[in-house]
C-alpha cells in the first residue's frame, strides 16, 4: 500500500507533529530495553522512561497538566490485526522510523470498519507525533521485514490497564477491551480468538504484501 508521511497534508485529520521536544534522553533509554524474541511487547508504564526529563514536558505541555503514563510498544510487526481508540490523544516517538496504520472513528458503521479506509503513515525516528482521540490505530509497524521498532506511548494515566466491570448500556460498550481502550479486531487476529469484538472487514493489511 502507499506509505504517506506525517508531514503530508493527509495526516492533518489524523494527528499532528509535535515540535519543541528534546527526545534524545528518552530514545537512549528506550534502546536499552531488550527486544522480544518474536512478536510485540507492550507496557503502559515503564519506570526508566518515566524518569526521563521529557515525561514532565509531555504531562505539562502535551496534556495540559493531566496525569499521564509513559510506556512503550516494541518488537516486530507488519500487520494491521486490530484498530483501537481512546477518549484522549496518544503521543508516539520511535527510536527508528516506523509506520502507523490509521483510520477514523467516524468511518465505523455498525461497529465495523472496512480496511479499505486504512491509510499508512511513516513517522521519522525521534519525532513526536500526536494521534488524535478520533483516530483508530494499533501496534506500529517496522519499515521492512528485516528491522524492528521501539515506539514510546504516552497516554492518560490508567489507559490500557485492566478492563472495568460494566453493565453494557449501548452497542459501543461491546468494543471495550481494557481501560480507556475500545477495540475492533480482524478475524485473523489473536485478539479475535481471545474474544475481542470482530469489527474489521477486508484484507488484514500487511505492509510487506504488495497486493494491499
Amino acid at each position: 500500500m502507499k506509505i504517506l508521511s506525517v508531514y503530508d497534508s493527509e495526516f492533518k485529520s489524523y494527528g499532528k507533529v509535535l515540535s519543541g521536544y528534546d527526545t534524545a534522553e528518552l530514545l537512549e533509554a528506550m534502546k536499552k530495553i531488550p527486544l522480544p524474541a518474536s512478536g510485540t511487547a507492550y507496557e503502559p508504564s515503564i519506570d526508566c522512561l518515566e524518569a526521563c526529563n521529557i515525561m514532565k514536558d509531555f504531562r505539562e505541555c502535551a496534556y495540559g497538566g493531566m496525569p499521564v503514563q509513559l510506556g512503550m510498544c516494541w518488537g516486530y510487526n507488519t500487520k494491521l490485526n486490530c484498530l483501537e481508540y481512546h477518549r484522549d490523544s496518544e503521543v508516539n516517538v520511535g527510536t527508528e522510523d516506523f509506520i502507523l496504520l490509521l483510520a477514523k472513528q467516524d468511518e465505523i458503521e455498525d461497529n465495523v470498519l472496512d480496511t479499505a479506509q486504512v491509510k499508512a503513515f511513516l513517522v521519522p525516528a525521534g519525532l513526536p507525533v500526536e494521534v488524535y482521540a478520533t483516530t483508530l490505530h494499533y501496534a506500529p509497524c517496522q519499515t521492512n521485514a528485516e528491522t524492528s521498532f521501539r515506539v514510546a506511548v504516552v497516554l492518560p494515566l490508567g489507559t490500557n490497564t485492566e478492563k472495568p466491570e460494566i453493565t453494557p448500556k449501548n452497542d459501543e460498550d461491546k468494543l471495550l477491551w481494557a481501560r480507556n481502550k475500545w477495540l475492533l479486531a480482524h478475524p485473523d487476529s489473536s485478539e479475535a480468538k481471545s474474544g475481542a469484538w470482530i469489527g474489521i472487514r477486508g484484507v488484514n493489511i500487511d505492509i510487506e504484501t504488495k497486493e494491499n
